[in-house]
This record gives C-alpha cells, structure tokens and sequence, in this order.
C-alpha cells in the first residue's frame, strides 16, 4: 500500500507512464523537460507526506529508503524496455535503408541504359541530318542552274525584244503597277548591254538605256509620292532598287529636297536644323541601307546651301569693321556649336567632317580676321582717346623728354630762387590729370573682346601670335598715349623746389590713378591674354614687354614723387625762412609760450599732403613714401632751426613749435620720423636747461647716441651761450 502511494511509474508497458503524467502531484519522467533533482524532491516529499496521513507524526527512514529502492528497481526495467524498443526501431531503420539502396541502384541501372539510347538516338539524328543536307546541296546544284538558266532565257527573250524593232510590247514594261520587278530586269539588261561591242548591237544598247534611264526616272518619282504620303515601307522598298542604279545619289538627293522643303523659313536658320536632322534621321534609318552615308549629305545639303548663304549675306558688309567683326564671332561661334551638337550623329568614319564643313564656309574670313581686328581696335581706341581729350577740349601736343629737360629744370629753378622770380614756366592745367578710369576701363574692355575672338577665330598655331598684336596694340594706346602721356604732364606740372608760393600737388592724383589702371591692367593680362599664350615663347615676349614698360612708369612714377616731396619741404623751407621772425624765438618781453604762426601753417600743409599722398598709395609704398617725406622734412626743420639765437622765453617758443611738428608727424605712421623728431625735441630742451645741468642732459638716454659736434652746436645757440661762458663748463663734452 505505500508503495502505491509513493510513486506513479509505469509497471507494464508505456501506456502506464501516460497515466502517471496526467497527475501533477505525482513525480513523472515523461515530462519535458524531464528534472531529475525535481523528480528525487517530490518523490521524497510526497513519501514523507503519506507517512504523515497514516497517523505516525514521525519522519520514517526506512519507509524513505525501501520507496527509493523500488523506484530505482523500476527505473530500471523502464529502461530495459526502452532499450528494446531502440534496438527494435534500429532494426527496422536498417532494413528501410537496405531497401532504399535497393532502389537507387535500379534507377541508376535505369539511367545509363537512358544515356546509352539517348547516344544512339543522336548519331541516328545526325546521319539523317547529314543525308538531309547532302540532299539539299544535290538539289540545290541541279536547281540553281536550273533558275539560272530560266532567269537567263528570260533575260534573252527581254533583250529580243529590245533588238526588235518598234516599241516594247511586255507587259512587265508597259504596265507600272510591275515597275519593281522590270526595274530588275532593266537592270540587268544594262549590265549585260555595257559587255555587249557597239555596232549591230548599238540601237539595242541606246533603246535599253532609254528604257532604263526611264524606269530610274519613275522610281524616283514615286520615292517623291511615297515620302509625301509618309509610306515609308514603300520608300525602302524603292530606296533598296535604286541601290543597284548610277541614279542611286539622286534618290538620295529628292529625299533630302524633300525634307527640306518648307524648312528654314525664319530669320534664324540655325534655329531650325537640330530639330530637322533629328526628325529625318529616323526616317533614314528606316529607309536607307546608309544611313550615315544619307545623314553626311543631308548635313552637307544643310551647311552648304543655307548655312552659307545665310553667313555670306551676314558678312558681305565690312563697312562698319566693329559690327562685322561681331557678326563674325557670333555666327562661327553658332556655328562650331550647332557642329558640336550634330556630333552625335552617325556620319561616317571621318571624324572631323563637321569642322571641315565649317572652315570650308569660314576659312576666307578666318584668313583675314586679325588683320581686321587689329585695325578695327586701333580705330577705337583712337576714338575712345579722341573723345576723352576733346570732352577736355586739351589737344595733344609733342612732349620733350630726357636728360636736357631736367637739366633745364634744374637751373630755372636755381636762378629762380638766387635772382627772387620765378623764370620757369609751370602749367598744372588746373589740377587736370589727364587720367581717367573710365577710359582705361573702356580701352581694356575693347581688348578684351578682341582677346575673346581671338580665342576663337584663330588657329591654333596663330593664336599666340594673334594675342600679342592685340596686347601690343592696348599697352600703346593705353600705356603709352594714355598713362605715359598724363605721367609726362603731371611731371611737368609739379612746381619747382623753394616756391615762395604754396605748391598744389595735383601728381598724387595722378599717381594714385596710375595704381588704378595698372592693376586693372595685370587683372586682364592674367585673365585675357595669359591663357592665350601660356607654355609658348610668345608668353615670355608679353612678360618683357609688360615688365619693360612698367619699369619706365615707376621711373616716372618715382620722380614725380622725389619733385613733389623737394616742392613741398623746398616750400616749407622759404616760408619758414620768410615768416618765421627772429623776435618769435629771442622775444624783448614776456611772450605767451605758444606755437608761432609760421609753424601752424607749415604743420597744416603738410597733414594735407599727407592725408592726399595716403590716398594716392597703398601697401609698402606708403610706408617708404612717408620715410623719405619725413626725413627730409625732419632736415629742414632741423636747419631751420639752427638759423636763429634763442633766450628762455624763445626757448619755450620752439619747444612749442616741435611739439606740433612732432605731433603733425605722428599722422606719418613711421616710427623712424617719430625718432628723429622726438630727438629734435630733446635737443631743443638744451636751449632750456639750466647751464650747471647741461652736461647731465647731454648724457640721457635721448641724446647720449649723438655726435658731440651736433650738441655743441645747438648749445651755441643759446644767448647766454657767451655771458655763462659755457664754452668752458663744456670742455669736458667737447672731448
């Protein structure tokens, strides 16, 4: 009895086992996952708790141990027959398998006896096919001469009748719903006629010409009605005839008038032939054995009658050179586009045929395009400088260079200044440059235009060539009659040094015009003419030629700067020398310690001239400009200075006067001139200081780098120079 309540295993057969699942409070082995250590807990909990039911109220071991016995003593016949049934189910696995071998070795049997009939089956195919063919070709032999002989006495009895005299009476040539099948028999009778001697056989020979120039002329005629119908089989039909025929190409031609017809009927005749070719391509490749062969001649047809009519009547005027030279570009421009856009087009093997079209219409006006285009941009470039020195009503005149010319300069200024009058004569024009953006702007484009066609419209052998007449033409024009000639003007309109009057400086204008116009020059040679020539000789002629002339401008360019800095400081010097008064530095009484008129008036010219020099340069040149301006201004001031004796009211007044030269020369931005003057200012303190300090403020920092002569000098101009006999207390630093 505790055995049944113990455990649920299957004593018998399997059906056993399904039993025990169907209890979930029963330990089973069946169940999947099957867990042994579950299965050992619940047999032993469910062992213990039966105990418990029976009324002990103890934990029985042995009770435990004899469950655990059976259950393993079960386990194990469970076991035994499984194994059975393995090895039973084995058995029948094999047996399956040996039967199924059984099989595949049948089939296999099976399809090589397949193969081996499906062999003799193929030889069998190919000996009939063999004697098939070796049939065909034995009736084919008899057969073919058989035709031959039919086409022949068919062709004779024809060529009979063509002997015979009168007209023909077949019904082949006189009815023309059968035109194909007598175009093929004329055709031949032709052929046959050419090997035929003249004599006896000439009037069969001229009646069988006629007959076939005829028969062409009618098939010809009806290519035209079926292309107008738009039939376009019949059209390949008539199309693959005329083939055989000499009048082959004028099928061709009817087919090409025809599509044509009613085309080109605007202004514009380029317009009209992309869209044309397109339609009528697919036509020819519809109709036509050549395609390519029908489209070359349709594009010539194209080229040739109407492209250079149209072009002809275009260019025939030369009257107006600039107009022409316009319609010359615009049109081979179009043109070589219109060639590039037929390209696609299947034309043949020669690849170049559209440009040779091309050339063939513009080679005359190639020929001569840079002649004309140098003289037209000659022609208005003169205009353009025309109109600009009228608008100014200024005539040109011849201006004298040279060594000769400065030396005369030179001494009209000289004897000017010794005799007080002034015997030069310079004409400023009123402040005039002669220069103008506008102008320079007007003359680089018309180059640049002519560099643009001559990209174009040149060889490519003539090219490098072609841009530099152009070149050569704009640095004439405007380097030469334009900027050199305002150079020259402006030269001689900057007034000679020591002017008692105050110089008006119109060359900075004319300087910072320059610097406009030669970099809008360099930007063209970069972007217009350097592509032109690049990587040929003709390159390194246009650098010489660019840098040779720009060298002479910045020679001017560099004395018209070196007499406008003399003019300005000349001025300076004879006006300080004129206003500046002894009284301003020696005063009798006690004067208000300000900055003297002469000097405000000399420090508000010069921040003029250089607010004006400042928008004449840029970059590095204004820096070493304002140097030079500044050193020889700093020269002046320092003997002009040294000019006068100074007491200690008066010194007061000069310290004043540097004060504003020093702070004019701030605006100089050089730090060098700020030195100089700076040191100016430190040297007028030792007309100030005390005698028994002078010696300590020679040594300082500012003036300690100077030459003693240059001390020594400006203590001599103190008043008090001989009463303190300082020439004594100053041995020391004369040493």
């Amino acid at each position: 009895m505790r055995c049944q309540n113990m455990y649920y295993l299957p004593t018998n057969d399997c059906s056993c086992m399904n039993t025990a699942v169907a209890r979930p409070d029963v330990p089973s082995i069946t169940q999947e996952p099957f867990d042994p250590d579950e299965f050992v807990e619940r047999l032993a909990w469910r062992t213990v708790a039966d105990s418990r039911n029976e009324g002990t109220g103890h934990f029985d071991p042995v009770l435990l141990h004899e469950t655990f016995l059976q259950a393993i003593k079960d386990l194990q016949l469970l076991q035994e027959r499984q194994q059975k049934k393995c090895e039973r189910l084995e058995i029948m696995c094999r047996e399956e398998e040996n039967g199924h071998w059984q099989q595949i070795s049948q089939l296999q049997d099976r399809n090589k006896a397949s193969v081996s009939m499906f062999q003799e089956l193929d030889e069998r195919i190919n000996y009939v096919a063999t004697k098939v063919i070796h049939l065909g070709d034995q009736l084919e032999s008899v057969n073919t001469p058989r035709s031959r002989a039919v086409e022949a006495q068919k062709l004779m009895n024809h060529f009979a009748e063509f002997l015979s005299p009168g007209p023909l009476l077949a019904e082949v040539f006189t009815d023309k719903t059968q035109i194909d099948e007598a175009a093929d028999i004329i055709q031949k009778l032709h052929l046959i006629a050419q090997e035929l001697p003249s004599g006896k056989f000439e009037k069969a020979k001229k009646k069988i010409a006629a007959k076939y120039d005829e028969i062409e002329r009618s098939l010809i005629e009806e290519f035209v009605k079926a292309h107008r119908s738009d039939d376009k089989g019949r059209m390949k039909e008539i199309a693959t005839i005329l083939s055989h025929f000499k009048g082959y190409p004028q099928c061709i031609d009817a087919f090409i008038e025809q599509s044509q017809m009613g085309a080109f009927t605007g202004k514009d005749v380029f317009h009209d032939v992309i869209p044309l070719c397109e339609k009528n391509f697919s036509v020819m490749t519809e109709v036509f054995s050549n395609p390519d062969q029908v489209m070359a001649k349709f594009v010539l047809n194209i080229y040739h009658l109407k492209l250079q009519k149209y072009i002809v009547t275009s260019l025939s005027d030369r009257s107006d050179t600039d107009r022409y030279l316009k319609n010359l570009y615009d049109l081979y421009s179009r043109t070589v586009k219109l060639s590039n856009d037929l390209s696609h087009f299947q034309m043949g093997n020669d690849n170049m045929y559209l440009s040779k079209l091309t050339m063939n219409i513009f080679q005359k006006y190639l020929d001569s395009y840079i002649s004309v285009e140098t003289k037209c941009l000659k022609e208005k470039s003169a205009a353009v400088l025309h109109r600009y020195y009228e608008c100014k009503n200024h005539q040109k005149k011849q201006i004298q260079t040279g060594g000769f010319q400065d030396l005369r300069r030179d001494l009209q200024a000289v004897i000017g200044t010794r005799a007080n009058f002034n015997i030069a004569q310079i004409e400023n024009y009123g402040g005039e440059t002669f220069l103008s953006e506008e102008v320079a702007i007007a003359l680089l484009q018309e180059s640049k235009l002519a560099f643009r066609r001559c990209e174009l419209l040149s060889r490519q052998s003539d090219m490098p060539g072609n841009a530099l007449q152009i070149f050569e033409i704009l640095l004439h024009y405007l380097m030469a009659e334009h900027l050199d000639y305002a150079l020259e003007l402006g030269l001689q309109s900057v007034p000679i040094p020591e002017n008692k009057t105050q110089p008006q400086i119109s060359f900075f204008d004319v300087l910072r015009q320059c610097n406009a116009i030669i970099h809008l020059l360099e930007k063209q040679f970069i972007d217009s003419l350097v592509p032109l020539v690049i990587s040929t000789p003709k390159h390194g002629d246009c650098l010489q030629k660019k840098k040779y002339l720009l060298e002479q401008i910045e020679f001017k360019l560099d004395t018209g700067l070196d007499r406008s800095i003399n003019a300005i400081v000349g001025w300076v010097k004879i006006y300080l020398q004129t206003e500046q008064k002894k009284t301003d530095f020696k005063p009798e009484t006690d004067v208000d310690t300000l900055a003297s008129p002469a000097c405000l008036a000399v420090v508000q010219y010069v921040r003029s001239m250089v607010e004006r020099i400042r928008d004449s340069l840029d970059g590095k040149n204004v820096e070493a400009l304002m140097m030079e301006f500044g050193a020889r201004f700093h020269r002046v001031i320092y003997e002009h200075l040294q000019q006068f004796q100074y007491n200690s009211a008066g010194a007061m007044c000069v310290i004043c006067d540097v004060n504003e030269y020093r702070k004019c020369v701030k605006e100089f931005k050089v730090p060098l001139v700020n030195t100089l003057f700076d040191t100016l200012h430190a040297l007028c303190n030792l007309l100030l200081v005390k005698p028994e300090n002078l010696k300590q403020v020679c040594t300082g920092d500012q003036l300690a780098g100077l030459d003693r002569s240059i001390l020594l000098n400006f203590i001599q101009l103190r008043s008090d120079y001989k009463t303190q006999k300082l020439s004594v207390s100053l041995k020391g630093l004369a040493t």
